[in-house]
């Protein structure tokens, strides 16, 4: 069973930093194929980026430049840090894992103010 904790979320301004972190536990997370997804309100949950367990990264075209996805098998975790933000990445942030079937986590909430 594979379990994900997000964290780092937060109230930030256009143009700030923000960086989110997921914690999985279970073995062996090196295997894993992660993501993020965000979640606007009124809107469909969409794919922010992948990490592949080969360290391949991955972006949507909105954030490409902007967010970075970096993993650290060592500590079972995966980050997504965030710049130059914008008004319309506010969203409810997902982790997910691909580990035979998807795993996700319970969502961490980033609002950019304007």
């Amino acid at each position: 069973q594979v379990q994900l904790v997000e964290s780092g979320g937060g109230l930030v301004q256009a143009g700030g930093s923000l960086r989110l972190s997921c914690a999985a536990s279970g073995s062996p997370f090196s295997d894993y194929n992660m993501a993020w997804y965000r979640q606007a309100p009124d809107k469909q949950r969409e794919l922010v980026g992948t990490i592949s367990n080969t360290f391949r990264t991955r972006y949507a075209d909105s954030v490409k430049g902007r967010f970075t996805i970096s993993r650290d098998n060592a500590k079972n975790t995966v980050s997504l840090q965030m710049k130059s933000l914008k008004p319309e990445d506010t969203a409810v942030y997902y982790c997910k894992a691909i580990y035979f079937r998807e795993y996700w986590g319970q969502g961490t909430q980033v609002t950019v103010s304007s």
